[in-house]
């Protein structure tokens, strides 16, 4: 009996993905419901549908498999030697002696290898991915000593920026602790799409000279709204060398703002 469990973004889906697998048609399968899908919050708090799909089994091969001997056929017991056999799956007995034989280790079987972390992270996007209904998801490694940059593509890549990059931050947060649970050492995760951080950057060093002349003209301090430590950061940097300005942060995460003072 064929059996596989799949899931997708609706139950329809993950009919026809197992379907597929399978090379079968919907009246050659038996469909179990496991788990109804949810579309959430912008993904979040969505979840995908899972299905169990088994292939029917050929009705003339139960018959011959059911069929009853005639009353000049030897008609085989089974019992004992299932029950025999049972027993010696489960605990392996010398039949001779009834002695327990000697378990002999190979220490020449390969070890289960180590699950590689930054797999592990990028098959948890593409998991989250698949409830926030994108199946088109590509993910491109880059890695330099404690340093990860993973680089997303789809099309529907606005879903995974969100607004002002809220979503992104959240991935990538997620994903830095997926990495971090097996990583042998602590690891940084940088998460982009489409090369949003490298125009979010620039957009904030814009402000900030912006907002830095403000607050020169105004000769009162300038407040921006809650961001994330580096992007502060690089408000911070973009504005290190002026002398007629200070920053700092105030507030506390994840609503802390960064401000800019003019000196007197």
């Amino acid at each position: 009996m064929k059996q596989i469990t799949q899931i997708g973004a609706t139950v329809n889906e993950a009919v026809s993905l197992a379907l597929q697998k399978l090379g079968k048609t919907r009246d050659q399968v038996d469909v179990e419901v496991l788990k109804e899908g949810k579309k959430g919050f912008l993904g979040f708090g969505a979840r995908a549908a899972e299905v169990r799909v088994t292939v029917k089994e050929d009705v003339r091969a139960i018959i011959e498999e059911d069929k009853i001997p005639q009353q000049d056929e030897p008609v085989e017991e089974t019992t004992e030697v299932v029950s025999i056999q049972q027993f010696v799956e489960d605990k392996p007995v010398d039949v001779v002696n009834g002695e327990e034989p000697v378990q002999v280790v190979n220490d020449d079987q390969p070890k289960m290898q180590e699950q590689d972390p930054i797999e592990e992270a990028k098959a948890y996007l593409t998991n989250i991915a698949l409830e926030m209904g994108i199946q088109d998801l590509q993910i491109h490694t880059e890695s330099e000593g404690k340093y990860v940059l993973l680089k997303l593509e789809s099309e529907k890549a606005a879903f995974l920026i969100g607004k002002r990059g809220q979503t992104l931050n959240a991935l990538q947060q997620l994903t830095q602790l997926v990495l971090n649970k097996s990583a042998k050492s602590f690891m940084l995760v940088k998460l982009d799409v489409e090369d949003y951080r490298e125009r979010r950057q620039v957009a904030l060093e814009q402000l900030a000279e912006r907002m830095a002349d403000k607050a020169i003209r105004t000769r009162k301090k300038v407040a921006f709204e809650p961001m994330p430590s580096y992007e502060r950061k690089i408000i911070h940097n973009a504005l290190a060398n002026r002398l007629d300005i200070e920053t700092y942060s105030e507030g506390v995460e994840p609503n802390r703002y960064l401000v800019i003072e003019p000196l007197k």
